[in-house]
């Protein structure tokens, strides 16, 4: 939601009864399909949302990003319970407040991790279980709920939009009956993405209108089909698409072609969306605060490529493989990264040292190729293999790659290399081998391929 479609809509519906929305767990997933990641929102009334899920941004902008969030947003954003928490029925809230000032205060959230993203053939299914704020007409003037992902190399640059792209899943503004599905890509003014529109589609919710129940928002990004598409559901309707072949490739390559997104769930009072359709500036002196964004879940899937549902706790090998997740190691340390998307990578990596990942599911067709994420500040001559092996650290050696001096320690190439055939669930041994006794590589994120 860093920018806008102006198009005016039909008035607002009258207001509905507010819905409970009892919390639902998080459905299991489809026959062939794995989750990659969920949160359900359970936890006692007035918590703060999981940290190792979420990150809570506060203030009017991000140090050294655009002010007002870049939309024009009037509300400061805040890590108070009165904002953002948990309601102790399975629900995340998300309430916009106005003080005796008038100053309004509201909440964004971001997920700690920033490697969504479908594997080669495979289709990621990105989904909320959202109820918009019941709040309609003159009273729902200036609300904008939001449930979308920005790509990886917006965190920490902030100046790279529109190109690293952006997927609105569900916007709402002024309380209509309405959802938004918005593609943002390539360059601002202009550009393919019609920019600061976006290229988008709106519909009435199914039954129950936006506001007064909840319903399912869904984005699916496919990369089993050619061209590859772009998907927006609501209640499991299609109701927007845009496939690869009506964007130039640079464009494409350049939202697609990095590490991955992140998912942001917001409430933002005021700026260019809910102000271009209302015709005049928002909120005003009708809209009232307290109405709150109401998220059951959101969960991430992924395609698995074949009919089997893969073990219950397993990995997709598939799926991009934090370094840090490891269930064991040897020998390495755990340091900040400054590599695209941040957290955590794996370091001081040297001879016979390893690290140990359960349950990694590669399904029925083989997985022959590894790609590792790599940075090496190594001296001259000092270099090292990094190996797959699968059940023991001192197992067969089903490939490897040969690693030196990369530019610096946080200097980050993506390397591939060939493996045998690898099918089934299995535990991954990524295993060091230097001539050396030197440190000689650190390791970000891994993945596997057909």
């Amino acid at each position: 939601m860093l920018a806008v479609a102006t198009a005016v809509l039909p008035a607002a519906v009258a207001a509905a009864a507010l819905s409970p929305g009892a919390g639902a767990s998080v459905p299991p997933p489809p026959d062939g399909w794995s989750l990659v990641w969920s949160d359900d929102f359970n936890g006692s009334a007035g918590a703060l949302p999981s940290s190792a899920n979420w990150i809570i941004d506060t203030g009017h902008a991000y140090p050294g990003g655009p002010g007002n969030w870049g939309t024009g947003e009037i509300q400061r954003y805040t890590a108070d319970p009165a904002n953002v928490s948990l309601d102790g029925a399975g629900n995340l809230r998300i309430t916009p407040l106005r003080s005796s000032s008038g100053e309004w205060t509201s909440a964004r959230i971001e997920t700690q991790r920033t490697d969504f993203k479908p594997a080669d053939g495979r289709v990621l299914r990105i989904e909320g279980r959202i109820q918009m704020p019941n709040v309609t007409g003159n009273q729902a003037l200036g609300y904008w709920p939001a449930f979308w992902a920005l790509g990886s190399p917006y965190r920490g640059n902030y100046q790279n939009w529109p190109a690293i792209g952006e997927f609105d899943i569900m916007e709402n503004v002024n309380g209509i009956n309405s959802v938004w599905g918005v593609l943002h890509c390539g360059t601002n003014p202009g550009g393919a993405c019609n920019e600061t529109s976006g290229l988008g589609a709106s519909r009435a919710c199914p039954g129950s209108s936006c506001q007064s129940a909840m319903h399912t928002y869904r984005f699916e990004w496919d990369r089993s089909v050619s061209p590859n598409q772009l998907r927006w559901y609501v209640d499991g309707q299609q109701f927007h698409s845009i496939a690869q072949n009506q964007l130039d490739a640079t464009t494409w390559a350049n939202m697609t072609g990095h590490n991955g997104y992140f998912l942001l769930l917001n409430l933002a009072m005021g700026g260019a969306f809910p102000n271009g359709v209302a015709g005049q500036g928002t909120p005003t002196a009708d809209t009232v605060p307290g109405r709150p964004l109401v998220v059951d879940y959101v969960a991430v899937w992924q395609s698995g490529g074949s009919s089997t549902p893969p073990p219950s706790g397993s990995v997709d090998a598939r799926s991009t493989i934090q370094a840090e997740s490891r269930q064991a190691e040897s020998g390495t340390q755990l340091e900040t990264t400054t590599d695209s998307g941040g957290g955590q990578d794996v370091g001081y990596i040297g001879n016979g040292d390893w690290l140990r990942y359960d349950g990694i599911d590669f399904g029925g067709t083989p997985a022959t190729q590894f790609k590792a994420r790599v940075a090496s500040g190594a001296a001259s001559g000092i270099s090292g293999l990094v190996q797959v092996r699968l059940d023991s650290p001192t197992g067969q050696v089903l490939g490897s790659m040969s690693v030196g001096n990369t530019g610096g320690w946080q200097s980050w190439q993506t390397v591939p290399a060939n493996i045998s055939g690898v099918t089934g669930t299995h535990t991954v041994y990524i295993t060091f081998s230097s001539g050396q006794p030197a440190d000689f590589v650190n390791l970000n994120w891994f993945t596997f391929s057909s």
